[in-house]
């Protein structure tokens, strides 16, 4: 289940620091609304917003973006990132693995949609990056894209590269904050390690693109740049942090963090981190923001993530049949029509309950 329109734009500035004492209403849904309201805290949102308000449309659809590979990766999980406002809300004001990934997913999404509309010439503040020529090889530049057709051949940079670094400059600017109301400095500590993680799960992740030049095809000389991953990459990457999240608490400098478990390793800048344990997420309690798993529907044959024994805490799980009709046996009519049959379709769904 999506969330709303309403929730999503609401959900960018809630999770903006700063922006969380401002933002309380669902009504706030445009960009020069959420501008106006931010001017009470001040600071480079507040430049932002009355200079540039074409950077806030791309903020907001970096959070939907987020958002949506959020419930994309919980989709068979207990807790599915979906629900109203004031759920979510009570989510990210606890520091639990969900707390994590969703910090890290909107980090992400924010640099990832903003870079992507500079490369598509919808910010006039930013554009292609250009890469000085180099005597290594795309792939020693761009360590993790192994491009084997380009060995032993004469390349150089070029075409139009992705300048991730204006979209991590601007993820910074209204994902990270210092002091947050009722936080403890740990806490903040926690918020902005984990954007920190979301943001390079993308630049990481970038890959190398090339474009062969000579007659007929020849290739004997490539012009290389550097691009955007896939957005679900980056989802999928940080699904292995969430997996792999390390407990954390406060060092005995109070300013720093360290793991809970000593055997653990010392936390690397990619690792999703939290200090508290989640709830089990089995039944509704507004206190925590579980919305329970009631009413989801499950898979009957299966085990783990997903399946009725397990999504649905063993509290058991009723059959239901759905009937529908569906496009069927289409054909394509020259010229030019698709013509349809209208088919029932009978599935067996299970439900929690």
């Amino acid at each position: 289940m999506m969330l709303p329109t309403q929730a999503h734009l609401l959900l960018v500035f809630t999770l903006t620091g700063r922006l969380w004492c401002v933002m309380a209403s669902p009504l706030v849904m445009d960009p020069n609304s959420i501008c106006r309201r931010s001017k009470p805290a001040g600071g480079a949102q507040t430049e932002l917003c009355q200079t540039q308000p074409e950077i806030i449309q791309e903020v907001a659809k970096g959070a939907r973006l987020g958002i949506r590979e959020c419930q994309h990766q919980f989709r068979h999980q207990r807790w599915n990132c979906t629900g109203h406002g004031k759920s979510l809300g009570k989510i990210l004001q606890q520091d639990i693995r969900e707390t994590a990934f969703v910090n890290g997913i909107m980090a992400a999404g924010v640099l990832h949609a903003v870079t992507r509309a500079c490369s598509q010439g919808e910010l006039l503040q930013c554009g292609c990056v250009a890469i000085k020529s180099s005597s290594g090889s795309p792939n020693e530049q761009a360590k993790g894209s192994p491009n084997p057709a380009l060995q032993n051949q004469h390349w150089e940079w070029g075409g139009c590269g992705d300048d991730v670094d204006f979209g991590y400059k601007i993820s910074q600017q209204f994902m990270d904050t210092r002091k947050r109301k009722g936080k403890s400095d740990i806490r903040s500590l926690i918020d902005l390690h984990n954007n920190e993680a979301g943001r390079l799960a993308v630049k990481t992740n970038m890959r190398t693109e090339c474009k062969c030049h000579g007659l007929s095809g020849s290739c004997t000389l490539s012009s290389c740049w550097r691009k955007l991953p896939l957005f679900r990459q980056v989802g999928n990457h940080l699904m292995q942090s969430f997996q792999m999240a390390v407990r954390v608490m406060g060092g005995n400098d109070g300013k720093s963090l360290v793991p809970l478990d000593r055997d653990v390793p010392p936390l690397g800048a990619h690792s999703l981190i939290y200090s508290d344990e989640s709830p089990d997420f089995c039944v509704a309690n507004r206190r925590t923001g579980s919305e329970g798993t009631r009413d989801r529907v499950c898979n009957g044959t299966e085990t783990g993530p997903g399946a009725c024994d397990w999504l649905c805490c063993n509290k058991g799980y009723t059959e239901h049949t759905l009937e529908y009709e569906e496009n069927c046996q289409c054909q394509f009519q020259w010229c030019c029509v698709v013509q349809c049959e209208r088919c029932s379709i009978k599935k067996e769904v299970n439900v929690c309950l």
